[in-house]
Protein backbone atom coordinates (compact mmCIF):
# COMPACT_ATOMS: atom_id res chain seq x y z
CA UNK A 1 0.00 0.00 0.00
CA UNK A 2 1.12 3.60 -0.58
CA UNK A 3 2.31 5.66 2.40
CA UNK A 4 -0.43 7.28 4.44
CA UNK A 5 -0.54 11.10 4.27
CA UNK A 6 -1.83 12.60 7.51
CA UNK A 7 -4.32 15.45 7.50
CA UNK A 8 -2.50 17.64 10.01
CA UNK A 9 -0.09 20.61 10.19
CA UNK A 10 3.50 20.19 9.06
CA UNK A 11 5.46 17.43 10.81
CA UNK A 12 8.71 15.71 9.82
CA UNK A 13 11.09 13.26 11.50
CA UNK A 14 14.73 14.11 10.82
CA UNK A 15 16.29 11.00 9.24
CA UNK A 16 19.64 12.42 8.13
CA UNK A 17 21.82 15.48 8.50
CA UNK A 18 23.73 17.32 5.80
CA UNK A 19 26.07 20.28 6.01
CA UNK A 20 26.13 23.31 3.73
CA UNK A 21 29.01 25.79 3.96
CA UNK A 22 26.60 28.69 3.36
CA UNK A 23 23.52 27.86 5.46
CA UNK A 24 24.99 25.38 7.95
CA UNK A 25 23.20 22.28 9.18
CA UNK A 26 20.39 20.88 7.01
CA UNK A 27 17.80 18.43 8.34
CA UNK A 28 16.64 15.79 5.84
CA UNK A 29 13.53 13.61 6.08
CA UNK A 30 10.15 12.72 4.60
CA UNK A 31 7.36 15.17 5.36
CA UNK A 32 4.58 13.22 7.08
CA UNK A 33 1.83 15.87 6.98
CA UNK A 34 1.10 19.43 5.91
CA UNK A 35 3.47 21.65 3.98
CA UNK A 36 6.35 24.01 4.69
CA UNK A 37 7.58 27.10 2.88
CA UNK A 38 10.75 29.13 2.91
CA UNK A 39 10.44 31.70 5.70
CA UNK A 40 8.11 29.58 7.93
CA UNK A 41 8.82 29.27 11.66
CA UNK A 42 9.02 25.65 12.88
CA UNK A 43 9.58 24.01 16.25
CA UNK A 44 12.53 21.67 16.69
CA UNK A 45 11.77 19.01 19.33
CA UNK A 46 14.81 17.05 20.44
CA UNK A 47 14.83 13.45 21.62
CA UNK A 48 16.04 14.63 25.02
CA UNK A 49 13.00 16.89 25.49
CA UNK A 50 14.52 20.20 24.32
CA UNK A 51 12.51 22.62 22.19
CA UNK A 52 13.59 25.54 20.07
CA UNK A 53 12.30 27.54 17.13
CA UNK A 54 13.93 28.22 13.82
CA UNK A 55 13.15 30.02 10.59
CA UNK A 56 13.46 28.05 7.37
CA UNK A 57 16.01 29.89 5.22
CA UNK A 58 16.50 27.21 2.56
CA UNK A 59 14.56 24.24 1.17
CA UNK A 60 15.71 21.53 -1.18
CA UNK A 61 13.98 18.45 -2.63
CA UNK A 62 15.49 15.14 -3.67
CA UNK A 63 14.72 13.68 -7.11
CA UNK A 64 16.66 10.44 -7.55
CA UNK A 65 20.32 11.41 -7.20
CA UNK A 66 19.63 15.08 -7.88
CA UNK A 67 18.70 17.88 -5.47
CA UNK A 68 16.77 21.01 -6.45
CA UNK A 69 16.26 24.22 -4.50
CA UNK A 70 12.55 24.87 -3.93
CA UNK A 71 10.41 27.36 -2.00
CA UNK A 72 7.73 24.90 -0.84
CA UNK A 73 7.50 21.20 0.05
CA UNK A 74 4.41 19.14 0.88
CA UNK A 75 3.54 15.84 2.59
CA UNK A 76 5.25 12.87 0.94
CA UNK A 77 8.27 14.85 -0.28
CA UNK A 78 11.78 14.00 0.87
CA UNK A 79 13.16 17.42 1.71
CA UNK A 80 16.08 19.18 3.35
CA UNK A 81 15.46 22.18 5.62
CA UNK A 82 18.03 24.68 6.88
CA UNK A 83 17.62 27.42 9.47
CA UNK A 84 18.54 26.00 12.89
CA UNK A 85 21.79 24.98 14.58
CA UNK A 86 20.84 22.15 16.91
CA UNK A 87 18.65 19.87 14.75
CA UNK A 88 19.79 16.25 14.90
CA UNK A 89 18.78 12.83 13.61
CA UNK A 90 15.70 11.65 15.51
CA UNK A 91 14.40 15.17 16.21
CA UNK A 92 10.90 16.22 15.15
CA UNK A 93 10.12 19.37 13.14
CA UNK A 94 6.57 20.72 13.49
CA UNK A 95 4.65 23.98 13.01
CA UNK A 96 2.19 23.42 15.86
CA UNK A 97 3.42 24.51 19.29
CA UNK A 98 1.60 21.60 21.00
CA UNK A 99 2.86 18.88 18.62
CA UNK A 100 4.24 15.67 20.12
CA UNK A 101 7.67 14.29 19.12
CA UNK A 102 7.57 11.41 16.64
CA UNK A 103 8.94 8.00 17.73
CA UNK A 104 12.52 7.27 16.70
CA UNK A 105 14.43 3.99 16.40
CA UNK A 106 17.70 4.26 18.36
CA UNK A 107 20.89 3.73 16.37
CA UNK A 108 23.57 1.29 17.51
CA UNK A 109 26.24 2.76 19.79
CA UNK A 110 29.84 3.35 18.72
CA UNK A 111 31.89 0.23 19.43
CA UNK A 112 35.40 1.01 18.10
CA UNK A 113 37.86 3.85 18.58
CA UNK A 114 40.75 4.97 16.37
CA UNK A 115 43.51 7.50 16.79
CA UNK A 116 43.96 10.29 14.23
CA UNK A 117 47.17 12.31 14.41
CA UNK A 118 49.28 14.71 12.37
CA UNK A 119 51.69 13.01 9.97
CA UNK A 120 55.14 13.50 11.51
CA UNK A 121 57.07 11.13 9.22
CA UNK A 122 60.08 12.11 7.06
CA UNK A 123 57.86 12.33 3.96
CA UNK A 124 55.16 14.47 5.60
CA UNK A 125 53.79 17.33 3.51
CA UNK A 126 55.19 16.12 0.20
CA UNK A 127 51.87 14.78 -1.07
CA UNK A 128 48.95 16.40 0.75
CA UNK A 129 48.01 20.06 1.16
CA UNK A 130 46.06 19.85 4.45
CA UNK A 131 48.43 18.58 7.11
CA UNK A 132 47.97 20.70 10.25
CA UNK A 133 46.14 19.64 13.42
CA UNK A 134 43.75 22.56 13.07
CA UNK A 135 42.64 21.46 9.60
CA UNK A 136 42.30 17.82 10.66
CA UNK A 137 40.32 18.75 13.79
CA UNK A 138 37.96 20.99 11.80
CA UNK A 139 37.37 18.24 9.22
CA UNK A 140 36.57 15.67 11.90
CA UNK A 141 34.19 18.10 13.61
CA UNK A 142 32.45 18.72 10.29
CA UNK A 143 32.01 14.96 9.86
CA UNK A 144 30.27 14.65 13.24
CA UNK A 145 27.74 17.28 12.14
CA UNK A 146 26.39 14.93 9.45
CA UNK A 147 27.21 11.56 11.07
CA UNK A 148 25.82 11.20 14.57
CA UNK A 149 27.34 7.74 15.11
CA UNK A 150 30.80 9.36 15.15
CA UNK A 151 32.32 11.47 17.91
CA UNK A 152 35.70 13.19 18.33
CA UNK A 153 37.65 13.52 21.58
CA UNK A 154 40.74 15.62 22.28
CA UNK A 155 43.77 14.15 24.00
CA UNK A 156 46.62 15.55 26.06
CA UNK A 157 48.51 16.08 22.79
CA UNK A 158 47.23 18.81 20.48
CA UNK A 159 48.20 16.81 17.39
CA UNK A 160 46.27 13.64 18.33
CA UNK A 161 42.51 12.97 18.36
CA UNK A 162 40.36 9.95 19.21
CA UNK A 163 37.40 9.09 16.94
CA UNK A 164 34.59 6.77 18.05
CA UNK A 165 32.62 4.98 15.31
CA UNK A 166 30.46 1.95 14.57
CA UNK A 167 33.18 0.01 12.77
CA UNK A 168 36.43 0.15 10.83
CA UNK A 169 34.65 0.42 7.47
CA UNK A 170 32.90 3.61 8.57
CA UNK A 171 36.25 5.21 9.39
CA UNK A 172 37.79 3.83 6.18
CA UNK A 173 35.11 5.69 4.17
CA UNK A 174 35.94 8.89 6.05
CA UNK A 175 39.67 8.42 5.41
CA UNK A 176 39.13 7.82 1.70
CA UNK A 177 37.07 11.02 1.52
CA UNK A 178 39.71 12.98 3.42
CA UNK A 179 42.60 11.81 1.23
CA UNK A 180 40.67 12.87 -1.88
CA UNK A 181 40.26 16.29 -0.27
CA UNK A 182 44.05 16.60 0.12
CA UNK A 183 44.53 15.56 3.75
CA UNK A 184 47.51 13.73 5.22
CA UNK A 185 46.90 11.86 8.48
CA UNK A 186 48.23 9.04 10.62
CA UNK A 187 45.72 6.48 11.92
CA UNK A 188 45.99 3.58 14.33
CA UNK A 189 44.44 0.13 14.45
CA UNK A 190 40.81 0.13 15.66
CA UNK A 191 40.31 -0.75 19.33
CA UNK A 192 36.99 -1.65 20.90
CA UNK A 193 35.25 0.52 23.49
CA UNK A 194 34.87 -1.33 26.79
CA UNK A 195 32.28 -0.63 29.48
CA UNK A 196 32.37 -1.22 33.21
CA UNK A 197 29.13 -3.01 34.17
CA UNK A 198 28.59 -4.30 37.73
CA UNK A 199 32.30 -4.02 38.42
CA UNK A 200 33.30 -6.18 35.45
CA UNK A 201 34.85 -5.19 32.14
CA UNK A 202 32.39 -5.74 29.29
CA UNK A 203 32.97 -5.62 25.54
CA UNK A 204 30.62 -5.25 22.54
CA UNK A 205 29.36 -8.38 20.81
CA UNK A 206 27.91 -8.60 17.32
CA UNK A 207 25.71 -11.08 15.54
CA UNK A 208 27.24 -12.14 12.23
CA UNK A 209 25.79 -13.92 9.22
CA UNK A 210 28.29 -15.53 6.81
CA UNK A 211 27.19 -17.10 3.52
CA UNK A 212 29.88 -19.34 2.00
CA UNK A 213 30.13 -22.23 -0.49
CA UNK A 214 29.84 -25.59 1.25
CA UNK A 215 33.43 -26.53 0.35
CA UNK A 216 34.76 -23.67 2.52
CA UNK A 217 32.49 -24.22 5.52
CA UNK A 218 35.13 -25.96 7.66
CA UNK A 219 37.84 -23.31 7.30
CA UNK A 220 35.40 -20.46 7.92
CA UNK A 221 34.05 -22.09 11.08
CA UNK A 222 37.61 -22.70 12.30
CA UNK A 223 38.49 -19.04 11.72
CA UNK A 224 35.36 -17.88 13.58
CA UNK A 225 36.30 -20.16 16.49
CA UNK A 226 39.83 -18.72 16.66
CA UNK A 227 38.27 -15.25 16.82
CA UNK A 228 36.15 -16.33 19.85
CA UNK A 229 32.95 -16.65 17.82
CA UNK A 230 30.19 -19.04 18.91
CA UNK A 231 28.10 -20.68 16.17
CA UNK A 232 24.36 -20.41 16.85
CA UNK A 233 22.92 -21.75 13.59
CA UNK A 234 23.96 -23.41 10.30
CA UNK A 235 21.52 -23.43 7.38
CA UNK A 236 22.17 -25.30 4.13
CA UNK A 237 20.50 -24.03 0.95
CA UNK A 238 20.99 -24.06 -2.81
CA UNK A 239 23.40 -21.09 -2.76
CA UNK A 240 25.68 -22.65 -0.15
CA UNK A 241 25.65 -22.44 3.65
CA UNK A 242 24.63 -19.58 5.94
CA UNK A 243 26.42 -19.57 9.30
CA UNK A 244 25.03 -17.46 12.14
CA UNK A 245 27.36 -16.69 15.03
CA UNK A 246 27.86 -14.36 17.98
CA UNK A 247 31.34 -12.85 18.10
CA UNK A 248 33.18 -10.07 19.97
CA UNK A 249 33.68 -6.92 17.95
CA UNK A 250 37.43 -7.49 18.44
CA UNK A 251 37.09 -10.72 16.47
CA UNK A 252 35.45 -8.94 13.54
CA UNK A 253 38.41 -6.60 12.99
CA UNK A 254 40.16 -7.99 9.92
CA UNK A 255 37.76 -10.92 9.48
CA UNK A 256 36.27 -9.66 6.22
CA UNK A 257 39.66 -9.73 4.49
CA UNK A 258 40.33 -13.23 5.82
CA UNK A 259 36.92 -14.34 4.55
CA UNK A 260 37.72 -13.11 1.03
CA UNK A 261 41.00 -15.05 1.10
CA UNK A 262 39.52 -18.25 2.55
CA UNK A 263 36.61 -18.41 0.11
CA UNK A 264 38.39 -17.07 -3.02
CA UNK A 265 36.08 -14.07 -2.99
CA UNK A 266 32.85 -16.11 -2.75
CA UNK A 267 32.06 -15.38 0.91
CA UNK A 268 29.47 -12.77 1.94
CA UNK A 269 29.04 -11.43 5.47
CA UNK A 270 26.92 -8.95 7.39
CA UNK A 271 26.70 -8.14 11.07
CA UNK A 272 24.82 -5.98 13.58
CA UNK A 273 25.39 -4.90 17.16
CA UNK A 274 24.04 -7.37 19.72
CA UNK A 275 24.91 -6.28 23.27
CA UNK A 276 27.71 -5.76 25.79
CA UNK A 277 28.94 -8.95 27.47
CA UNK A 278 31.76 -9.81 29.91
CA UNK A 279 35.27 -9.77 28.46
CA UNK A 280 35.85 -13.07 26.65
CA UNK A 281 39.66 -13.39 26.85
CA UNK A 282 42.78 -12.55 24.87
CA UNK A 283 42.69 -12.66 21.08
CA UNK A 284 45.54 -12.60 18.55
CA UNK A 285 44.47 -11.86 14.97
CA UNK A 286 47.88 -11.35 13.28
CA UNK A 287 50.40 -14.19 13.41
CA UNK A 288 53.18 -12.55 11.39
CA UNK A 289 55.94 -10.00 11.94
CA UNK A 290 57.16 -7.25 9.63
CA UNK A 291 60.15 -6.17 7.55
CA UNK A 292 61.18 -2.72 8.82
CA UNK A 293 63.37 -0.38 6.80
CA UNK A 294 66.57 0.90 8.45
CA UNK A 295 67.43 3.55 5.84
CA UNK A 296 65.81 6.44 3.99
CA UNK A 297 65.85 6.67 0.21
CA UNK A 298 64.47 5.03 -2.93
CA UNK A 299 64.00 1.27 -2.78
CA UNK A 300 66.23 -0.65 -5.19
CA UNK A 301 65.34 -3.73 -7.25
CA UNK A 302 68.63 -5.37 -6.27
CA UNK A 303 67.80 -5.12 -2.54
CA UNK A 304 64.15 -6.12 -2.97
CA UNK A 305 65.22 -9.23 -4.90
CA UNK A 306 67.11 -10.39 -1.81
CA UNK A 307 64.38 -9.35 0.63
CA UNK A 308 61.51 -11.10 -1.15
CA UNK A 309 63.01 -14.40 0.04
CA UNK A 310 62.36 -13.18 3.63
CA UNK A 311 58.67 -12.42 3.15
CA UNK A 312 56.03 -10.59 1.11
CA UNK A 313 56.79 -7.00 0.10
CA UNK A 314 54.60 -3.89 0.24
CA UNK A 315 56.84 -1.62 -1.88
CA UNK A 316 58.06 -1.62 -5.49
CA UNK A 317 61.42 -0.48 -6.95
CA UNK A 318 61.72 3.30 -6.89
CA UNK A 319 59.28 3.85 -4.00
CA UNK A 320 60.54 6.29 -1.36
CA UNK A 321 61.04 4.65 2.06
CA UNK A 322 62.40 5.83 5.42
CA UNK A 323 63.72 4.37 8.66
CA UNK A 324 60.93 2.79 10.68
CA UNK A 325 58.66 2.20 7.67
CA UNK A 326 57.15 -1.28 7.35
CA UNK A 327 57.98 -2.48 3.83
CA UNK A 328 56.89 -6.13 4.03
CA UNK A 329 55.58 -9.06 6.02
CA UNK A 330 57.83 -11.50 7.87
CA UNK A 331 56.44 -15.05 8.33
CA UNK A 332 57.89 -15.13 11.85
CA UNK A 333 56.44 -13.13 14.73
CA UNK A 334 59.54 -10.92 15.12
CA UNK A 335 60.21 -7.66 13.30
CA UNK A 336 63.22 -7.91 10.97
CA UNK A 337 65.29 -4.76 10.19
CA UNK A 338 66.26 -4.61 6.50
CA UNK A 339 67.82 -2.19 4.01
CA UNK A 340 65.67 -1.87 0.85
CA UNK A 341 67.83 0.99 -0.52
CA UNK A 342 70.98 -1.07 -1.00
CA UNK A 343 72.30 -0.86 -4.59
CA UNK A 344 74.52 -3.30 -6.45
CA UNK A 345 78.14 -2.16 -6.49
CA UNK A 346 79.60 -2.28 -9.98
CA UNK A 347 83.22 -3.13 -10.83
CA UNK A 348 85.24 -3.88 -13.93
CA UNK A 349 85.14 -7.63 -13.45
CA UNK A 350 82.58 -9.88 -15.12
CA UNK A 351 81.64 -13.46 -14.47
CA UNK A 352 79.18 -15.90 -15.96
CA UNK A 353 75.69 -15.46 -14.53
CA UNK A 354 76.56 -12.34 -12.53
CA UNK A 355 74.11 -10.12 -14.42
CA UNK A 356 71.05 -12.33 -14.17
CA UNK A 357 67.66 -10.74 -14.63
CA UNK A 358 65.85 -9.68 -11.46
CA UNK A 359 62.31 -11.07 -11.22
CA UNK A 360 60.27 -9.40 -8.48
CA UNK A 361 56.87 -10.52 -7.24
CA UNK A 362 54.39 -7.62 -7.48
CA UNK A 363 53.95 -5.88 -4.09
CA UNK A 364 50.80 -6.38 -2.05
CA UNK A 365 48.36 -3.49 -2.48
CA UNK A 366 46.05 -2.60 0.42
CA UNK A 367 42.77 -0.77 0.59
CA UNK A 368 42.39 1.66 3.50
CA UNK A 369 40.03 -0.69 5.37
CA UNK A 370 42.39 -3.64 4.96
CA UNK A 371 45.38 -1.50 5.96
CA UNK A 372 43.96 -0.25 9.26
CA UNK A 373 42.86 -3.77 10.17
CA UNK A 374 46.22 -5.29 9.23
CA UNK A 375 48.54 -3.17 11.38
CA UNK A 376 49.47 -4.05 14.97
CA UNK A 377 49.08 -1.87 18.05
CA UNK A 378 52.63 -0.50 17.73
CA UNK A 379 52.12 0.52 14.09
CA UNK A 380 50.34 3.29 12.19
CA UNK A 381 49.04 3.84 8.66
CA UNK A 382 50.20 6.99 6.86
CA UNK A 383 47.31 8.07 4.64
CA UNK A 384 48.05 10.64 1.92
CA UNK A 385 46.24 11.53 -1.33
CA UNK A 386 48.41 9.14 -3.37
CA UNK A 387 50.04 6.76 -0.90
CA UNK A 388 49.33 4.31 1.92
CA UNK A 389 52.39 3.57 4.03
CA UNK A 390 52.81 1.37 7.10
CA UNK A 391 55.18 2.57 9.81
CA UNK A 392 56.13 1.96 13.41
CA UNK A 393 54.85 4.41 16.02
CA UNK A 394 58.45 4.92 17.15
CA UNK A 395 60.60 5.32 14.04
CA UNK A 396 64.02 5.06 15.69
CA UNK A 397 65.12 1.42 16.16
CA UNK A 398 67.02 2.13 19.40
CA UNK A 399 64.04 3.91 20.93
CA UNK A 400 61.81 0.98 19.95
CA UNK A 401 64.12 -1.48 21.74
CA UNK A 402 64.11 0.69 24.87
CA UNK A 403 60.32 0.91 24.81
CA UNK A 404 60.01 -2.87 24.39
CA UNK A 405 62.30 -3.49 27.38
CA UNK A 406 60.39 -0.97 29.47
CA UNK A 407 57.04 -2.58 28.57
CA UNK A 408 58.38 -6.03 29.50
CA UNK A 409 59.70 -4.72 32.82
CA UNK A 410 56.33 -3.16 33.63
CA UNK A 411 54.57 -6.42 32.72
CA UNK A 412 56.84 -8.48 34.97
CA UNK A 413 56.38 -6.01 37.83
CA UNK A 414 52.60 -6.31 37.54
CA UNK A 415 52.81 -10.11 37.59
Amino acid sequence: PPPVVEEAPFRMLVSNIDWDDYVGRMAIGRILSGDVQQGDMVNVMGRNGTRQQGKIIKLKQFFGLQTNDVTKATAGDIAGLAGFDEGDIGDTLAKADDAEPLPFVEIDPATVQMEFSVNDGPLAGLDGKKVTSREIRARLERETKSNISMSVHDTSESTRFLVDARGSMQIAVLLETMRREGFEVLVSRPTVLYREIDGRRNEPFEQIWVEVPEAHLGTVMETLSKRLGKISNIEHHTAGVTVTAEIPTRGLIGFESDLVTLTSGNGVMSHSFLEYRPYSGDLVTRQTGTLVSMEKGASMAYALDVLQARGRLFVAPGDEVYGGQVIGENPRRDDLPVNPTKAKHLDNMRSSGADKAILLTPPILFSIERAIEYIDNDELVEVTPNHLRFRKRILDANDRRKETKRAKAVGLAQV
